[in-house]
């Protein structure tokens, strides 16, 4: 079994968001999710290099945001109030909880299920080589 890494220095953040409760019309409106996802990005410090979103029918809106440090994307079900997101940047410069939190107000949402997981522990990975 792999040794579980918990100590060093990550190389990126990868931030999972279950945003429930959310505003429906926003989640259904391909042009705010497109804005709000893209306001995020500079929130975060992120240097945006390409935006890709699609319109359900007959409702729901999926989008990424493709930035240099990697990416922010979402998936809305209106009918629920419900908003699946994923932010993952690398870099020291990047504040992903910043664009958290601007989402999770942006969309309304009232309840919400967030995991902060830090991706490439390379200090571990360095250490373990000399043992």
């Amino acid at each position: 079994m792999p040794k579980i890494q918990t100590v060093g220095t990550p190389l990126g953040t990868h931030v999972i968001m279950d945003l429930y409760e959310c505003d429906a019309e926003l989640l259904d409106n391909m042009e705010e999710i497109e804005r709000i996802l893209t306001d995020a990005a500079k929130v975060a410090r992120s240097k945006i290099i390409g935006k890709k979103f699609y319109k359900f029918h007959p409702h729901g809106v999926s989008g990424v945001v493709l930035v240099a440090e990697s990416h922010i994307a979402i998936h809305t079900w209106p009918e629920y109030g419900y908003a699946s997101v994923d932010i993952y940047t690398c870099g020291r410069k990047t504040k992903p909880m910043n664009a958290c939190e601007y989402i999770v107000k942006a969309l309304k949402s009232e309840r919400q299920r967030i995991l902060k997981m830090e991706r490439g522990i390379i200090n571990d990975a360095r250490n373990e080589r000399k043992e």
